[in-house]
């Protein structure tokens, strides 16, 4: 499922990059989940999650740059056999058993930098950008709920309503005279961004869904706005491809481990160190996709626990109430439970008298009931709006 390879042509499914896009995502969340868990127990940890921003975009980019450095692929393409590759190149094609093609060239050192600012920077901006308009938002939210603080109180004897206090007054009041041309401008700024993101953030997605959309009609080679601006195409990798990565790979290690110089301790220390952090990046991929999977099941085992301690308690049904008693004065059940017990023919339109539970024909309940006030068999006091019809008589 990881690694596909070959398939329907070269060109990946949209399933395939819808997969990759979302991919970060959710291990971005399963980290801060993981991060926010072990924060109730050591509280230390929440300085760390003060800075998860940071930390996971430095997490990324090393992912991504090492990535793209070994297979011209994204973190999350690697993981199922996509590569990157300019969309100059014309995809590679056997003419026969014999024939061979270059293949496409390696991506430059400027693709994999532009790569790398649109797979981590940009969404690291997009982050810090959300919390800042959901921040600004939720003090101005305040403001208006509650006022501002930096105002004077008025007098709480005073019964008058609050006075109106315009935009410009406030502008007044925000940039006094001592106030520095710093917090101005970060103040201007900050309201200009609230004002503008929304609108931003609508038109580039508008984009991302017109790009997607015509990927899925097959009317474009590019699955995303990004890669149609660096000029890069995705497309499967072959298994000879994955197996050259592989060599590659193999050959820097082994001309970084060549070109340690030093006493034998401090060879001895860089070689440790390299390998450590090339078991590292080797098992990085394994470990975060692991990490997905423990997260969907810690939130499925404490949600079921959630779901277990707050269930309302299910009792057991209570036991049937005792059968009606026939009154000594009343008429006596006829064996045929389908016979109504005054007109003692099959029932039509059936009814029930509610006091009692017994079945009767509804004409025959209704004169009874009207004439004596009570239930032809138990003899219990009833009225007229206590007989039922009954729509299914068995």
């Amino acid at each position: 499922m990881l690694m596909q390879v070959g398939g329907d042509g070269a060109r990946p499914t949209f399933f395939e990059m819808s997969a990759t896009e979302h991919l970060p995502t959710s291990l971005r969340a399963a980290l801060l989940y993981f991060l926010g868990v072990m924060a109730q127990r050591r509280p230390i940890l929440h300085r760390v999650l003060d800075f998860s921003d940071e930390g996971y975009a430095a997490l990324m980019f090393l992912l991504e740059f090492h990535s793209l450095k070994t297979t011209d692929s994204s973190f999350a393409e690697s993981l199922y056999g996509l590569r990157r590759i300019p969309a100059t190149d014309a995809l590679p094609q056997q003419q026969g058993p014999q024939a061979s093609s270059p293949g496409p060239r390696p991506l430059t050192g400027k693709q994999r930098a532009a790569s790398v600012f649109f797979l981590v920077g940009l969404p690291y901006l997009k982050y810090k950008l959300e919390a800042a308009v959901n921040a600004q938002r939720g003090d101005a939210l305040q403001a208006a709920l509650w006022g501002r603080g930096d105002l004077e109180d008025e007098d709480v004897d005073s019964m008058e309503p609050p006075r109106e206090v315009d935009n410009v007054h406030n502008e007044q009041v925000f940039f006094g005279s001592g106030t520095p041309w710093r917090e101005r401008f970060k103040h201007i700024a900050i309201r200009a961004l609230v004002k503008c993101y929304p609108w931003v953030h609508a038109a580039t997605e508008g984009v991302s869904f017109a790009y997607q959309l015509l990927y899925l009609l097959d009317a474009t080679r590019f699955y995303t706005p990004a890669l149609h601006f660096m000029g890069l195409q995705v497309r499967r990798a072959t298994g000879q491809e994955l197996m050259d990565a592989v060599k590659v790979i193999e050959e820097r290690r082994q001309h970084e481990f060549g070109r340690i110089r030093g006493p034998s301790y401090i060879q001895t220390l860089q070689r440790g160190v390299l390998r450590f952090i090339y078991t590292a990046l080797d098992y990085a991929q394994t470990g975060l996709i692991a990490s997905v999977f423990l997260f969907k099941m810690v939130e499925w085992w404490y949600q079921s626990a959630e779901e277990r301690v707050t269930a309302p308690a299910v009792y057991p049904p209570p036991p049937p109430p005792p059968p009606p008693v026939v009154g000594k004065d009343g008429l006596q059940l006829p064996a045929d439970g389908k016979i109504c017990p005054l007109c003692l023919r099959s029932r039509t339109n059936p009814a029930v008298v509610a006091t009692s539970g017994f079945v009767f024909c509804y004409t025959c309940a209704f004169h009874y009931v009207t004439q004596y006030k009570r239930c032809p068999v138990t003899l219990a006091p009833t009225a007229t709006n206590q007989i039922l019809r009954l729509y299914q008589d068995d």
